[in-house]
C-alpha cells in the first residue's frame, strides 16, 4: 500500500515533518524528523540510532501518524533493514538533503539499521 500523490508531494515538499508516536504510557508525541520518498515509498530514519525516542517508541508501537502540509496521515512504522531499503533511503536522504550540514549524521553505519518504510495504515 501507497500513500496518495498529493501526500507524497506534500512529504516531498517538506525539509521537515512531525511524527507522531506514543510512550510507552499511551501518551502521544511529536517529533520533527526527516522523511524520503523513492519510488513511491516514504523512508525515515533516526539520527540517533536505536537510542532516538520517537523511534524506540515507533518500533514498540508501530501505529504511528505523520503531520504535513497541516494533515495528519495515520501510518505505520516497518522495519526496513534490507540492503535495497537502507540504500533507498540513504539515496533519497542524499537528493533531498544535499549540503544540509546534519546529512552526514544520518548516513552513519550506527543508524543505518535504524531506517523504516512508513505506509499508510
Amino acid at each position: 500500500m501507497r500513500f496518495e500523490e498529493s501526500d507524497l508531494a506534500a512529504m516531498a515538499a517538506e525539509q521537515e515533518v512531525d511524527i507522531e508516536t506514543r510512550s510507552p504510557a499511551g501518551e502521544g508525541r511529536r517529533t520533527i524528523i526527516w522523511v524520503v520518498e523513492q519510488d513511491g515509498v516514504v523512508y525515515a530514519r533516526s539520527y540517533r540510532g536505536a537510542t532516538g525516542r520517537w523511534y524506540r517508541e515507533a518500533v514498540a508501537d508501530p501505529e504511528i501518524a505523520i503531520h504535513v502540509d497541516g494533515r495528519r496521515l495515520p501510518a505505520r512504522a516497518l522495519p526496513a533493514t534490507d540492503t535495497a531499503s537502507v540504500e533507498a533511503c540513504s539515496a533519497g536522504l542524499r537528493s533531498k538533503y544535499a549540503g544540509d550540514a546534519s546529512l552526514a549524521a544520518m548516513l552513519v553505519d550506527d543508524v543505518l539499521p535504524t531506517t523504516l518504510k512508513l505506509v499508510p495504515a
